[in-house]
């Protein structure tokens, strides 16, 4: 399988891809290594110092001996930390260099999506369709506007309307009336016998004559002083 994407290409791409990682991988284990000859020519120099130490006035050829040992362990120990240090720049290097590379193909792949997400979107084709819902929403008010406003069957006569809500009016302050004993002045006077009526239309002539009478008497009693 892994011979037929070579044919394609895929091999060789997937290889450029994994370069970084695999490199990266390479450095940490030689890093790993170098930390282990680190501790263990400390351990050499610590036990060079003891042997010198425990000589120093016994035997002065082995002290010296184990003084040279220490300072050749010490000058590997100063090289290895110095290996050490270029490995971790170099480690630290590819991993930025590599998270840069992914940033930038991430946002490529985000720049592509956009592209695709707009297609053959433009600020005209926005403008456009903007408008168009525009005219469907006045539409749809005229229509709303043209149901409501215009009822269903003959129109009603804004006369008679009134003329029967002051029927009604009047028939409770009737029945209000009946309710508390008192009956309105003009249905009272239409329920008196036709003579009643009469005489009531009289009287008031009668007191205007009275009125005459006594009126002319004072003027005859004021002449005759």
């Amino acid at each position: 399988m892994s011979g037929v994407w070579g044919w394609f290409g895929g091999g060789a791409a997937q290889k450029k891809k994994d370069s970084p990682k695999n490199a990266i991988l390479g450095l940490r284990a030689q890093l790993d290594m170098l930390q282990k000859r680190e501790k263990h020519l400390d351990t050499q120099i610590k036990e060079q110092d003891a042997i010198a130490r425990k000589n120093v006035n016994t035997n002065k050829n082995s002290a010296k001996a184990a003084l040279r040992r220490k300072k050749g362990h010490e000058h590997s120990l100063e090289q290895t930390l110095s290996q050490i240090g270029t490995l971790e720049q170099q480690i630290n290097a590819i991993e930025s260099a590599n998270i840069n590379r992914e940033t930038l193909a991430a946002m490529e792949r985000a720049g592509d999506a956009m592209k695709t997400i707009h297609g053959k979107l433009t600020p005209e084709k926005v403008d456009e369709t903007m408008d168009k819902l525009r005219e469907q929403n006045a539409l749809s008010e005229e229509i709303v506007t043209a149901i409501t406003s215009n009822h269903l069957g003959e129109p009603l006569d804004e006369t008679e309307l009134e003329d029967e809500l002051e029927a009604l009016q009047q028939e409770q302050l009737d029945k209000k009336m009946l309710e508390s004993g008192s009956v309105p002045v003009s249905d009272a006077v239409h329920r008196m016998p036709a003579v009643a009526n009469q005489e009531i239309q009289s009287k008031p002539a009668a007191i205007e004559e009275d009125d005459e009478e006594a009126e002319l008497r004072k003027l005859q009693a004021e002449m005759a002083m």
